[in-house]
Formats: structure tokens, sequence, C-alpha cells
């Protein structure tokens, strides 16, 4: 298998990455796009969440909200 990169740019990049890493190239192109394949995959789930939350707000919508202190604190404003 191979990966050509003919980008003058990205090779001085990935040079620069390897260099400060003392990595090699590859370990460099390699930790770099797991990375960021994290984040991308990551970025997918806070979506989510946010799709969730927005649904479970129009399922609120018109209905009081509990007092949360209540649920967390006694009388005297000491936790449960």
């Amino acid at each position: 298998m191979s990966l050509n990169i003919k980008n003058e740019e990205a090779h001085r990049l990935v040079q620069e990455l390897a260099t400060l890493t003392d990595d090699s190239m590859t370990g460099a192109v390699t930790q770099a796009v797991r990375e960021k394949l994290d984040r991308v995959k990551s970025e997918g789930m806070v979506e989510r969440i946010r799709k969730i939350r927005k649904e479970f707000a129009a399922r609120l919508k018109g209905r009081p909200l509990p007092d949360h202190a209540e649920l967390l604190y006694d009388e005297d404003g000491l936790p449960k």
C-alpha cells in the first residue's frame, strides 16, 4: 500500500511535525489523521446530543421545569 503526497506544503508540514514529535513522517501522519478522526467523530456525537436536547426541549415546552434547588438541597441550603 502507498500514499503519495504531491503537495509541497503538506510535505513540509509533515516533516515539521515529525521533527517536533521525534517521529517518522509515517508516524506523524498516522497520529495526526487519528487525532483528526477522533475529533470529527466526537463532533458527530455533539451534534447527536444537540438533536436529542432539542427534541427533549420541544416535549417539555409549556410544562413547568422542576426547581433543581429543591431536588439538590434541603431547607437549610445543604446538599441532600
